[in-house]
């Protein structure tokens, strides 16, 4: 049976990017965006509550994907499609989408006056902190993909050396709470190779916990006799976790209890949600359909809308910072779905984005 809830937590975590890259405009911590504004504490709580959960949920539920594909596929086949699927979309996301919103940013922040066609060979020379920001070569949210087929690869060696080893071990048989002590691992793996200031090796975690645990039927009814209590404690640690970062003073107890609120949320909320979700979220009709179908071209098409409509808004007006936030919002949602409608329509586009057939 088709876990439509596993779709139906993709697109849908997808779908909140575009609210959370607008307000990555307002992040208080010096860090360089295509568009900056100004900080603000308020529009960037929105960042700081979702960034814990929101991109390890979509590497754990890649990890329950991947269960479910290679009980059908083999390790070639499998492989074979994660090129297809995620390589060739980084590349051609690199090489095209990047370039705009590197221009953008170029204009916005530092002052260009180049045409885009001029500022590709800035783009493709100018190697400074990678973000972007300051009109410099960067791979921008294309990150997601590129980690997510390394540790795809990484992941077929370890399966292959876990087969080899002998018998699995039945994961239905770990009491709840040995699923949250599960988590554990993750607080000093957010340290370890990090690339941009992202773990690969967290995300490595979080898509096997999807594969080894979260995948198993039995593992999600049992979590899902607490998953009120699970999905309540990682939102309360959510709560905690944007104050104590964003507004209370930054004593050395204070980043202690930071960084236990942080992995609170990340590990109790995406074992709530998926434990939900396979409760409430697990149906199928036309909308979910259109969704999931659409989900990936969304998320590489989404980002270069928003930092459009916030350039044109920040160059020709000076509104307050609500209608600075939220104005750009609906228009770049419109736009990334009209554009996925377009872009799945032509052969080559679907393929480059790593879509198969029409959808």
């Amino acid at each position: 049976m088709r876990r439509n809830y596993v779709d139906n937590l993709r697109w849908s975590a997808v779908s909140l990017l575009i609210v959370y890259h607008a307000a990555m405009a307002w992040n208080t911590w010096d860090e360089p965006n295509y568009i900056f504004f100004e900080g603000n504490r308020a529009v960037i709580s929105i960042v700081v509550f979702l960034s814990p959960f929101l991109m390890p949920l979509l590497f754990a539920l890649a990890g329950m994907s991947s269960r479910y594909a290679l009980a059908k596929r083999t390790e070639r086949q499998y492989l074979a499609e994660r090129v297809r699927r995620l390589l060739i979309p980084f590349v051609f996301g690199t090489v095209t989408v990047m370039p705009v919103m590197s221009w953008l940013a170029d204009r916005f922040n530092c002052g260009y006056t180049g045409s885009l066609l001029s500022h590709y060979k800035v783009f493709f020379t100018k190697f400074t902190d990678l973000t972007g920001g300051d009109g410099g070569f960067s791979v921008g949210h294309f990150w997601f993909l590129l980690f997510l087929f390394v540790i795809s690869v990484i992941f077929i060696v370890i399966r292959r050396i876990g087969i080899r080893c002998g018998k699995r071990f039945d994961v239905s048989r770990i009491p709840v709470w040995g699923m949250i002590l599960l988590g554990l691992p993750l607080l000093p793996l957010h340290e370890v190779l990090q690339i941009g200031g992202k773990s690969i090796a967290e995300y490595l975690y979080m898509f096997m916990a999807g594969y080894y645990l979260l995948s198993d039927d039995r593992v999600t009814e049992k979590l899902s006799k607490c998953r009120w209590l699970l999905l309540g404690i990682g939102l309360a640690a959510g709560v905690l976790d944007t104050y104590l970062f964003l507004w209370a003073d930054q004593s050395a107890a204070v980043r202690t209890l930071n960084t236990a609120a942080r992995w609170g949320t990340e590990w109790f909320t995406v074992l709530g949600l998926i434990s939900t979700a396979g409760e409430r979220f697990n149906m199928s009709n036309s909308f979910t359909r259109y969704m999931s179908q659409r989900s990936f071209m969304f998320y590489i098409l989404h980002y270069v809308w928003i930092v459009l409509f916030q350039y044109l808004l920040g160059t020709y007006s000076g509104c307050g910072t609500a209608i600075m936030f939220f104005a750009p919002i609906v228009p770049a949602y419109a736009a990334a779905f009209v554009s996925c409608e377009i872009c799945i329509r032509i052969p080559p586009l679907r393929f480059l984005m790593g879509t198969r057939r029409k959808v």
